[in-house]
């Protein structure tokens, strides 16, 4: 059992999909940190220096203080129920951030496959007397024995 499981975490699809998960988490981390600390400094400035991580809406107020909070960090400390809506539109953000850099690796990838179908130029040509397939530098049909231009 220990062979079998051997070979199986060696073989080249697993290992390389590990090396992809791996990579994606660390591609995730670089694209949140891009998101919100890059992308959406500049648009909550924009829209009147608002924090999109801040920005959440009181279901019930926590037991320790009254609303309204100051920030979401200032919520959940008073033990307040939250919707967290901007943190989830700076996730939205991230995940088409990197939802268009797959699309554009897939795309890149289908690209060089088509280069690399390109069909084979034919290696045989019909006889235009006896209709049977002949090889394309035959100058003679081996069927009907016509001459062949």
């Amino acid at each position: 059992m220990l062979k079998e499981f051997k070979e199986f975490a060696m073989r080249g699809n697993v290992v390389d999909m590990a090396v992809g998960i791996i990579i994606g988490a660390a591609f995730g981390a670089i694209v949140k940190s891009l998101v919100d600390d890059v992308i959406m400094p500049p648009i909550g400035m924009l829209l009147g220096n608002v924090d999109f991580s801040n920005l959440f809406a009181v279901l019930k107020e926590g037991a320790t203080a009254a609303a309204p909070y100051a920030s979401l960090a200032d919520a959940k400390k008073a033990g307040a129920i939250t919707v967290n809506y901007g943190v989830f539109i700076n996730s939205m953000i991230s995940f088409l951030i990197v939802a268009f850099a797959v699309f554009m690796l897939i795309r890149s990838i289908n690209r060089l496959k088509k280069k690399e179908e390109t069909p084979a130029a034919p290696a045989t040509k019909e006889c235009p007397f006896c209709a049977s397939a002949i090889s394309i530098k035959a100058t003679r049909c081996p069927n009907c024995t016509s001459e062949l231009k």
